[in-house]
């Protein structure tokens, strides 16, 4: 019975044993076949599957390099000329303080030709080169607190025009040394200080407009010799009697308008007769009579002196201004009767204001013109006419004696009209 026993158990010793070894290399084929597996399965991700269908994660892409810090992406102008100019312009975009137009967008990039305001041409000592050669501002409403560094930095400027704008600040004396620069016009800003002086002795300047800013002081008498056309003062501060030589250049355009220029009219203003078309010299503080120069002024197609302190007669010389057709003298301190000969002799005249003035008689040509519409005289003293002073107003004005020297002038009539 006890050899039976133990029969019985070394059996299940022997038999365990043998269980464990059988399930021992059956784990250890699987693994191996499993790990077979996954090596065909990897190959078959590296040569044939796409990303998504395989169970190896696709590693994440390399961070972006940082690049260097002075790799910048080279520009190419067209000529070096333009290269020069181009830190320039880029300066001057930096200080713009008001766009409302988004005019400096197109201020990018290396061909300045097509910047918005900016025009190239051949300059004129050769004529294969490209260069900055005129600006156009106006009307952009920019805004900057000045235009030193800029202006006077552009070698090649012919043309600047920056009429509308509100740049302010003084004009550099730099520009004195742009060589080819002949239009200037940086009217209605915010311009301030004494005349830009710089200008003076620019030979090659013809056009100069300095209205509607705040220009104070004087007007140097140089600028009246200079070889210009077009001279625009009007609505600025000057005060100052007008000059001796006032017309003693070939202006074609002046306008001195709106000021607080004092003084007579010079006579030597008909010294520049062979050219002057427009002299505007309203809204100053004008005195004293009129010169009968004025009649020499035989180009002039407008003449306005209206809103001063003027007095005395009308000269008889006016009827010599064949082509005017703007003439004022309103709100004066003018008197005695309206020539005859002027109204009849002027006959390109649109416009022809005597208004608010102390004549006292018009005869029947001067008549005609009233009922034409041509001539105003209203607010004056000339009796059966509507529209005039009070008896007392007028009574009250010749009381005080009332006088102009060479007063034998006044009926000289140079053109020999007559």
């Amino acid at each position: 019975m006890r050899r039976s026993s133990l029969t019985k158990a070394c059996f299940s010793t022997f038999f365990f044993f043998l269980l464990t070894c059988l399930i021992a290399n059956s784990a250890t084929h699987n693994i191996t076949r499993r790990s077979s597996k996954d090596k065909t399965h990897r190959k078959k991700c590296t040569t044939t599957s796409s990303p998504h269908q395989c169970s190896i994660p696709t590693p994440p892409p390399p961070p972006p390099q940082d690049l260097p810090p002075n790799s910048q992406k080279v520009l190419s102008f067209a000529d070096q000329r333009l290269q020069v100019v181009y830190p320039v312009i880029q300066k001057f975009k930096s200080i713009i303080t008001s766009d409302p137009l988004n005019i400096t967008k197109s201020w990018v990039g290396s061909d300045i030709c097509t910047y918005k305001g900016f025009y190239c041409d051949n300059p004129p000592y050769n004529s294969s080169a490209i260069v900055l050669a005129s600006i156009d501002f106006n009307g952009f409403q920019l805004g900057a607190s000045s235009l030193d560094g800029f202006l006077d930095q552009l070698p090649d400027i012919a043309l600047f025009h920056a009429n509308s704008n509100n740049f302010s600040g003084t004009i550099s004396s730099k520009i004195a040394n742009l060589p080819y620069l002949y239009e200037l016009d940086i009217s209605n800003n915010l311009f301030s200080g004494s005349f830009p002086t710089a200008v003076l002795g620019m030979n090659g300047l013809s056009f100069l407009d300095l209205r509607f800013n705040f220009f104070t002081g004087s007007v140097p008498p140089q600028i009246f010799t200079q070889d210009l056309d077009a001279l625009f003062l009007n609505n600025n501060n000057f005060m100052q009697s007008l000059p001796d030589n006032l017309g003693s250049s070939h202006i074609i355009l002046l306008t001195l308008a709106n000021n607080n220029f004092n003084g007579p009219i010079p006579a030597s203003i008909a010294e520049a007769l062979s050219s002057l078309t427009e002299v505007l010299l309203l809204n100053n503080q004008l005195t004293g009579c009129l010169p009968y120069e004025l009649g020499l002024l035989k180009e002039a197609i407008v003449l306005d002196a209206s809103n001063n302190q003027l007095t005395g007669p009308l000269p008889f010389s006016l009827a010599c201004l064949d082509k005017v057709e703007q003439l004022s003298f309103a709100s004066n301190l003018l008197f005695g009767l309206v020539p005859e000969v002027i109204c009849e002799l002027l006959v390109n005249l649109a416009n022809f204001s005597l208004s608010d003035n102390y004549f006292i008689h018009v005869g029947p040509i001067c008549r005609s013109l009233i009922q034409r519409g041509l001539l105003d005289v209203t607010n004056n003293c000339i009796p059966g006419l509507p529209f005039q002073r009070s008896i007392e107003e007028c009574a009250d004005f010749f009381s005080q004696p009332r006088f102009c020297p060479n007063m034998g002038s006044y009926s000289y009539i140079p053109c020999n009209k007559q």
